[in-house]
């Protein structure tokens, strides 16, 4: 099911009150990524599976796909994106052998790049990251199969109002998908880190919905695009101008643009 869905602005004075809890970015071993790169650094065929984190926002898949149109490396018309998203959905609820089956999309060829992203609610217990591990572990193995190559989108975390916001969430979520994805060996976008940055840099630039605190608005959807973008192409998202049709105001923009591009930088130890 693929939906598409739009979002109110926040209040900066609300948000004040809303931040996760202090930034860190260092990383043990463990939760270091062992893949850096993408085998095929330039995918022009790139399946998006998730929930409403991806469809919120006029459907990620679509800014990411503007923002490479600008950049490269392609230009606009020669990409071939699909979004394929369920309400609430777990890893678990895709069908994504048929997802994968060449002309059922639209597209002839197979797809080169799967992005996989779960549900917030699998990070949040033991038995619901070994579920998640073993699930993302089992599609990686399909989607191998099929020609492609596998990225986990790493959520973000939940902030204030919503009912199960817990200051240690985001450190779950990347003791959650940074071990899955190396041991099938894919790629980690880290969009949650990006996150937990731009809050520890700007508090009172709102990512979340007010209304609920789990869905992106409309700046953490750009945030995440510039993510996304720039992890699987390797090239910088810094100083494009898409702003969404002069919905992203240009200072923001630059900000989220910059907060993107040292997250990517750093968590996949990518020079210039």
């Amino acid at each position: 099911m693929i939906r598409i869905a739009r979002s109110s602005a926040w209040s900066a004075s609300i948000l004040l009150a809303l931040v996760p809890s202090a930034f860190a970015v260092e990383l043990d071993q463990e939760l270091t990524p062992a893949v850096q790169r993408l085998e095929n650094p330039a995918p022009r065929r790139v399946l998006f599976v998730g929930n409403s984190y991806l469809y919120y926002n006029d459907s990620l898949h679509n800014h990411v796909k503007r923002i490479a149109e600008e950049i490269g490396p392609y230009g606009p018309g020669e990409y071939q994106y699909k979004s394929a998203t369920i309400s609430g959905s777990r890893l678990s609820h895709h069908d994504v052998d048929s997802l994968l089956e060449p002309g059922r999309l639209g597209i002839d060829e197979p797809f080169e790049l799967v992005i996989l992203q779960g549900g917030s609610r699998e990070v949040l217990t033991p038995g619901n990251r070994a579920e998640f591990h073993a699930k993302a572990v089992e599609l990686g193995g399909r989607i191998r199969a099929a020609g492609a190559e596998v990225a986990l989108y790493m959520i973000h975390a939940y902030v204030k109002p919503h009912a199960r916001y817990d200051p240690g969430m985001f450190d779950k979520i990347r003791r959650t998908y940074v071990p899955a994805g190396n041991e099938l060996g894919a790629l980690v976008i880290p969009v949650g880190l990006a996150f937990e940055r731009a809050y520890s840099a700007r508090p009172e630039i709102a990512l979340h919905e007010v209304f609920d605190g789990t869905h992106p608005n409309m700046l953490g959807t750009y945030l995440a695009a510039c993510v996304v973008y720039q992890s699987i192409y390797g090239r910088s998202v810094v100083g494009n101008e898409y702003d969404y049709f002069g919905e992203v105001p240009k200072e923001t923009a630059e900000f989220l643009q910059r907060i993107a591009d040292e997250t990517v930088r750093d968590f996949l130890k990518r020079g210039s």
